[in-house]
């Protein structure tokens, strides 16, 4: 079996899937989209919209059908009706949400989102994770492999089974591993002013995991991703990331967290020092999966956006809200 889905087609298995499974009961599955680790097709079961999704790492659906059961209504995620295998690759299918994706939304649009999405990231906080247990990235069963946040945020330097072989692949580029090193003697910097929160958090809240309709998240999609941490952290990705989305910039995203923050509490302590170390550990992040992808050129925005995070005194970036 290939471990990328993207490249080889899979409507012919999506076509037997279903016939087999459900027979007359559900329409002709349609291709719908393509995502780095999956692809999915829409269909009807019993007159319900719904979308089949095929991939290699079962272990994502899992995570996606736990998060919809233990999701409450101010965080919509689509309830998982079935999954399993099918010659060799993992399935799952779901209720269909409706919506716009988060990026292709205009400044405007955006802009009107936002507070519904911060709304549900909160109800994603408030997830009771008894049962659970680690901090980073779990796995279905709901155990993450490291003691602490800080442990688990600084093994992004260690290659992992998902994404391997990136370490090299900087080297071969001609960027090399100092920005790598520089990214993470910065983050262990900032270590002590992290708390030891232990919440619910997306971590991969773009390429098109969150729906929006009329100024309203419908759907937040895709927990594969999903760690145990700061609920900061997922704010931090926005920061990260708002400034590749041309269409987004007029909006005020530094404006919409501060007021969202004020009126849902006090200010977090040590707010910009603790957005400074997730905007560091996800810029190493996207670093390394560039480079697992030879995406050469974004490979070398990161590695600048890496060194200057790190060359930044703590909570010192113009990503970050001025809170004063």
């Amino acid at each position: 079996m290939p471990a990328d889905p993207t490249s080889l087609p899979l409507p012919d298995l999506a076509h037997r899937l279903v016939r087999t499974a459900y027979g007359d009961r559900a329409t002709e599955p349609r291709p719908l989209a393509t995502g780095a680790w999956s692809q999915a097709f829409a269909l009807t079961l019993d007159g319900v919209e719904a979308v089949l999704r095929i991939g290699a790492h079962g272990e994502d659906f899992a995570k996606d059908e736990a998060v919809a059961r233990l999701a409450g209504p101010g965080l919509p995620v689509p309830a998982v009706l079935a999954r399993g295998t099918a010659e060799g690759w993992a399935y799952a299918l779901s209720v269909r949400a409706h919506g716009t994706a988060l990026d292709d939304l205009s400044a405007v649009d955006v802009a009107r989102a936002l507070p519904s999405l911060l709304t549900a990231l909160d109800a994603a906080a408030r997830v009771d994770l008894t049962g659970t247990s680690g901090y980073g990235i779990w796995a279905p069963g709901g155990r993450a492999s490291h003691a602490t946040w800080p442990e688990a945020l600084l093994a992004i330097g260690t290659e992992t089974a998902r994404v391997p072989g990136w370490r090299a692949a900087l080297v071969e580029c001609g960027v090399g591993l100092g920005p790598v090193d520089a990214g993470l003697a910065a983050l262990a910097r900032l270590t002590p002013y992290l708390p030891g929160e232990r919440q619910l958090l997306h971590g991969d809240l773009l390429s098109r995991n969150v729906l929006a309709d009329g100024g309203a998240v419908t759907a937040v999609l895709d927990w594969g991703n999903a760690l145990y941490g700061d609920r900061l952290y997922d704010a931090a990705w926005l920061l990260h990331w708002w400034p590749w989305y041309s269409a987004w910039r007029p909006a005020d995203l530094h404006a919409a967290l501060l007021a969202h923050w004020h009126a849902t509490g006090p200010l977090p302590d040590h707010l910009r020092e603790r957005l400074h170390a997730y905007l560091l550990h996800i810029a190493l992040d996207a670093l390394a999966y560039c480079a697992y992808r030879r995406r050469w050129d974004e490979v070398r925005v990161h590695a600048d956006a890496v060194l200057a995070l790190a060359g930044a005194a703590p909570g010192e970036s113009v990503l970050i809200p001025v809170t004063r």
